[in-house]
């Protein structure tokens, strides 16, 4: 499949991912409504309208302060503004975006930003002690291809559904325990309570869900689109398998914003995400991202050893 039709295939399940986003927003709706009448619901949906244009306003500067990143000048780190600089223009971006580094030892980075003239690229010191040139350019292509392809701002729209899913559930949960389901219809109707109880539980994990699959595929289109603007996949594949390698954790954890890094924050080879076949991981498998480099570029890297990550 070519990079292009790895496009168009990427759009279509956007667009099957945003729509069952819509069907778990109305779910939660309906269970508003049937469990605790009208009134709570036009509470709830107002609450729930303003912190999702709050979120989505203000997502670049909620992620910067989440991970400890702040900007930095091209003097203070000038191979890093080089590898930006010649990513940007690559992949034809109007503006450069800013830089940002968080003091962290952990090596990872990530592109946040609503649109590409408000995108910012960041990295933390770890990845650059880590990598070489030609690995900091595959690093910075990958992240520049999230902007390119309008991910970020695909990424942050989903982050912030899945947030108004989790606070509108959580809000629900603690009515039910404090003052019940007190709304006439779901008392005659004790099927429909049932069923409005599973929905506010459930469409939390359902929202999340959607948003992994979204991310992972997101991150394997990104590599391919890193290894068009650099012609070379093996600059790519030495960084994610030396990012596989180290064993560091990162200081600054968030679920909510987890799909951003390049490598995933939150791996686990031993725990509960791994016992249940990586259903909650935010990205692919590295080992899977380095063998479809590898496929492009006709190299060969070593395996990552067994203590290496495996997401």
């Amino acid at each position: 499949m070519t990079l292009q039709e790895q496009i168009r295939s990427a759009r279509l399940r956007t667009v099957v991912v945003l729509v069952l986003f819509v069907v778990l927003m109305a779910l939660v709706v309906a269970a508003v409504y049937v469990f605790f009448g009208s009134g709570f619901g036009l509470i709830m949906a107002l609450v729930a309208v303003g912190y999702g244009i709050f979120a989505y306003v203000a997502a670049g500067s909620i992620v910067a302060s989440a991970s400890g990143a702040h900007p930095i000048t091209k003097e203070q780190a000038p191979e890093l503004y080089r590898a930006v600089e010649n990513a940007a223009i690559a992949a034809g971006l109007a503006k450069t975006p800013a830089v940002y580094i968080i003091e962290d030892q952990a090596p990872n980075a990530f592109a946040a930003g609503r649109t590409p003239d408000k995108a910012y690229v960041a990295a933390t010191t770890g990845i650059l002690q880590l990598l070489d040139r030609r690995e900091l350019e595959g690093v910075m292509a990958h992240e520049m291809a999230h902007v390119r392809n309008r991910d970020v701002r695909l990424m942050t729209l989903a982050a912030v559904m899945v947030g108004v899913i989790s606070m509108i559930a959580d809000m629900l949960l603690w009515a039910t325990v404090f003052g019940g389901g007190r709304n006439n219809q779901s008392n005659g109707n004790p099927i429909g309570a049932i069923l409005a109880i599973a929905a506010i539980i459930l469409a939390p994990i359902g929202g999340a869900l959607l948003q992994m699959a979204l991310s992972r595929r997101r991150e394997y289109l990104a590599d391919a689109t890193a290894a068009e603007l650099t012609g070379d996949p093996e600059g790519l594949a030495r960084a994610l398998y030396k990012l596989a390698v180290d064993q560091h954790p990162l200081k600054h954890v968030n679920r909510a914003t987890a799909h951003l890094w390049i490598e995933s924050p939150l791996r686990d080879n031993h725990g509960l995400r791994s016992s249940i076949g990586g259903l909650f991981d935010t990205h692919p498998p590295l080992q899977e991202r380095i063998d479809r480099l590898q496929e492009l570029g006709g190299f060969q890297l070593p395996p990552i050893p067994k203590g290496g990550a495996e997401a």
